[in-house]
């Protein structure tokens, strides 16, 4: 096995990732001609074709965790992405909107697994601040798929047809995962290996829910994708529906993309300095005032103009940016010892906390986007009164020891 730099070693991982990012957020653009092609009957139904594939990205994160553990980090990608070939094949060939999001739901299971294994492969291989600045890093690259991925859907889209969006992200699939095999050593050494056993889905729970501040951060990470899986689901509507900019939408979907992707490379550069949590509080209550401020000025009034929006969006998401990778990065910490099954029931809390909570707001989302920031507002305030109560807690600690 060649020796990678770590340069190759943070965009192959960005990479692995980036397939996720690319089946979400390509598909966005055609989420109406896809209903229209399924005859779904109601368009507030579309934004399933989103949640649905997150879905999945819970439930499989919970399968594919445990079993790294024992059997290395490689042939988990793999079995992962042989699920996903077939769930794609689903999703360009059904003409039953039901199947297809069983389709999404098996991508999301299939995706989980490079998803998770890019987590414990970076917990693997660094330890600390050190490794939230890895992670923000790779976050970094990946939130760089957002930018393009609607205006690539929507050109395919155009071009040939919604189901050439499900064909080009398999190949690009297909063309990371030969990266992955020739260039990728695998990282979880022999003497960490936990002999497979049916048990060790259970013992690694129960370890999991025994530390306390990695259940706490799980919890902070649901939130915060929940409120953010309601933008994602929403968007389209909200952009195309609400201000009738059906054709501009790529473009603002990509500079509010950058704005993340900003938070996530200063991140990067500050919290081996600042510290992870110091970060995450200032930025937790960043996301509640935005939401506060826009809930004062246009609680009352319509919409405001698109300018006005997109600036707000953008502080939201800045702000969101410097989350992200922080949570994550605080719940691994001291699950060293069982990073696979950690990373797996991290990921799953968080998502299947998200579903329901975007699905909810967003069902409110119609007409108005006051009800967003209302959802944001409420998951923020629930986010720092768990974040002061996880302090108090290490506090109390630390006078004990």
């Amino acid at each position: 096995m060649q020796k990678r730099s770590q340069f190759e070693f943070v965009v192959l991982m960005a990479a692995l990732m980036s397939i996720v990012a690319l089946s979400i957020d390509a598909v966005l653009p055609a989420l109406p001609m896809i209903g229209d092609y399924l005859s779904v009957s109601d368009p507030l139904d579309n934004p399933k074709l989103i949640t649905s594939i997150f879905l999945g990205l819970g439930i499989g994160q919970l399968i594919f965790g445990p079993l790294s553990d024992s059997f290395g980090r490689k042939p988990i990608v793999y079995m992962g992405f042989l699920l996903f070939i077939v769930a794609s094949i689903i999703c360009i060939t059904t003409k039953n909107f039901e199947m297809m999001l069983f389709g999404r739901v098996l991508q999301g299971i299939g995706l989980a697994s490079p998803r998770t294994m890019c987590i414990a492969m970076v917990r693997d291989s660094y330890d600390g601040d050190y490794m939230a600045k890895i992670l923000s890093i790779v976050v970094m690259v990946f939130i760089l798929v957002p930018i393009v991925a609607p205006t690539l859907g929507q050109f395919l889209m155009n071009h040939y047809s919604w189901k050439f969006i499900f064909s080009f992200t398999l190949v690009f699939g297909l063309l990371v995962m030969l990266w992955f095999w020739l260039r990728q050593p695998e990282t979880l050494k022999e003497k960490y290996r936990i002999p497979y056993r049916l048990s060790i889905f259970k013992t690694g729970t129960v370890q999991f829910f025994k530390i306390k501040s990695a259940v706490i951060y799980t919890l902070l990470s649901g939130f915060i994708t929940g409120s953010f899986m309601v933008y994602l689901s929403t968007s389209q509507q909200i952009f195309e529906k609400q201000y009738d900019l059906a054709e501009e939408f790529p473009l603002i979907f990509a500079s509010l993309a950058i704005s993340v992707g900003l938070a996530t490379f200063m991140n990067s550069q500050l919290v081996v300095r600042f510290g992870m949590r110091r970060i995450v509080h200032i930025a937790m209550w960043s996301f509640i005032l935005t939401s506060l401020v826009f809930i004062i000025l246009f609680r009352a009034s319509n919409n405001p103009n698109i300018e006005v929006l997109v600036t707000f969006f953008a502080i939201q998401f800045f702000t969101i940016g410097f989350l992200f990778g922080n949570l994550r990065a605080l719940a691994m910490q001291p699950m060293g010892h069982i990073a696979g099954i950690g990373s797996a029931l991290n990921g799953f809390i968080s998502t299947v906390m998200a579903v329901p909570i975007a699905n909810y707001i967003g069902s409110f989302v119609v007409d108005s986007v006051t009800p967003l920031f209302m959802g944001f507002l409420v998951c923020g305030l629930i986010s720092i009164a768990l974040f002061y109560y996880n302090s108090d807690k290490v506090s109390s600690a630390i006078k004990a020891a």
